[in-house]
């Protein structure tokens, strides 16, 4: 089930392979997603030290749940992949105009996990070409269902 997705995500770039993830969460950021208090709009993916990390998802305290504790909202946090995946990612990565984007934050049997893509950025063209063909489609299904309804 999910939770957030990163539509922005898929303006910006071709996802080519995707990746599930754990995260490293703290009880306050677990009760404040499950609140639907999370954004993934501005957030990435990095790896440092051969270990992989988000940076910029924005998880909002709530007042109850966090009063004993200083949250910090954009904490840099750990995700959990397999060491054979995460040497596959550097792998790929490491190839010029690759990155690690955020896809969908999501339930997996009562666990958070994130869904991240290995991506290639696109360029204005493609971006315009992708709207164009979703336009077309959608002008497409319009046109049938009313053709459906006159018969």
């Amino acid at each position: 089930m999910s939770i957030i997705q990163n539509k922005k995500a898929f303006h910006d770039y071709f996802i080519e392979e995707r990746y599930e993830a754990g995260l490293v969460l703290e009880g306050w950021e677990v009760k404040a997603i499950r609140a639907g208090r999370a954004n993934l709009k501005e957030s990435y993916v990095i790896i440092r030290q051969g270990e992989i990390y988000i940076l910029g998802c924005h998880i909002s305290p709530l007042p109850t749940a966090s009063s004993h504790v200083q949250p910090d909202p954009v904490r840099t946090r750990k995700l959990l992949l397999k060491s054979e995946e995460i040497r596959k990612l550097i792998g790929k990565v490491e190839r010029a105009g690759y990155a690690l984007i955020p896809i969908d934050l999501h339930y997996q049997r009562g666990r958070i996990k994130i869904e991240i893509g290995l991506a290639k950025g696109k360029k204005q063209h493609d971006k315009r070409a992708s709207e164009k063909d979703r336009e077309w489609q959608r002008e497409k299904q319009r046109l049938t269902r009313d053709v459906v309804k006159r018969n």
